[in-house]
């Protein structure tokens, strides 16, 4: 199965299509075009959201509020990508890892550790990749939250998510926010096609993809403000990024360490001689 991929700047990365002689073929338009118009906002999102009662409308039952954050449309930016290929080794991700992330006094509330506090770059995927969340220049602190890793953000920066590539070969990663794909702003699967990374390259993620040459920079949002809530109005997996990976098929990372640890040095057998 042949697959193709982009790249922005700098770093190899992919959002895959396969070819129509495959049995689970997509379509040849790229999904997100329709699907990543900038959400309305609350202000303009008219009675539904706000529960107002204007002339001619029929005001729906108001929602309880969520505490915390989750992640909101920011800035739209700059993100070029090209295509490459790649086909992957199994169906099913090598590796899954995910961070959970709140505010501060959504991490007291749920109960967060604070003196569990370390590196923010984290492995994942036995020593294949290392991963994490940063703000600007900083990256997010890992806590440990029953048996997840767990950041604290704060309402309104951005954030961006950076994935380094420990290994000698090339690897894809497919990652969500809020149960979303970052590619097309729909619900986030492992069927879906992800980010490719060249062996010692690091990626940094700033946003959801809006078109082949921009994405919106991740925000760190009320709930009520949220991409998940505004584009489809579910709320239930804010607060969750998660990152699966793959492997290439036939370039599997140790590959060579396996080669030459199985290497003879007289590779064939000496023969027995007649007396």
């Amino acid at each position: 199965m042949k697959v193709s991929y982009f790249l922005t700047v700098g770093v190899f990365v992919g959002l895959a299509f396969l070819f129509s002689s495959c049995s689970n073929s997509v379509p040849s338009r790229l999904a997100y075009e329709p699907a990543f118009a900038p959400p309305a906002s609350p202000e303009s999102a008219g009675d539904l959201v706000t529960g107002g009662n204007r002339s001619g409308a029929t005001t729906a039952p108001l929602k309880k509020a969520r505490t915390g954050i989750a992640t909101g449309w920011g800035r739209v930016v700059e993100s070029k990508m090209s295509y490459r290929k790649f086909e992957r080794s199994s169906a099913q991700p090598k590796a899954v890892s995910i961070i959970r992330y709140n505010d501060r006094s959504g991490a007291k509330a749920m109960g967060l550790n604070f003196q569990t506090g370390g590196d923010g770059m984290r492995e994942m995927g036995n020593g294949l990749v290392e991963w994490g969340m940063s703000t600007g220049l900083t990256k997010l602190e890992s806590y440990r939250w029953r048996g997840d890793r767990f950041v604290i953000g704060k309402e309104g920066r951005e954030y961006q998510i950076q994935v380094k590539n420990l290994s000698e070969a090339r690897l894809e990663v497919v990652l969500s926010v809020d149960g979303l794909d970052v590619m097309d702003g729909q619900a986030a699967s492992t069927k879906k096609r992800g980010y490719l990374i060249e062996p010692g390259k690091k990626l940094t993620i700033r946003g959801f993809r809006t078109s082949e040459d921009k994405v919106a920079t991740f925000k760190f949002s009320s709930v009520d403000g949220s991409y998940a809530n505004l584009r489809h109005g579910k709320t239930r997996n804010v607060g969750i990024v998660g990152l699966a990976l793959f492997t290439e098929k036939g370039r599997e990372p140790g590959a060579e360490n396996r080669l030459r640890g199985g290497a003879r040095a007289f590779a064939v057998a000496p023969q027995v001689r007649g007396r």
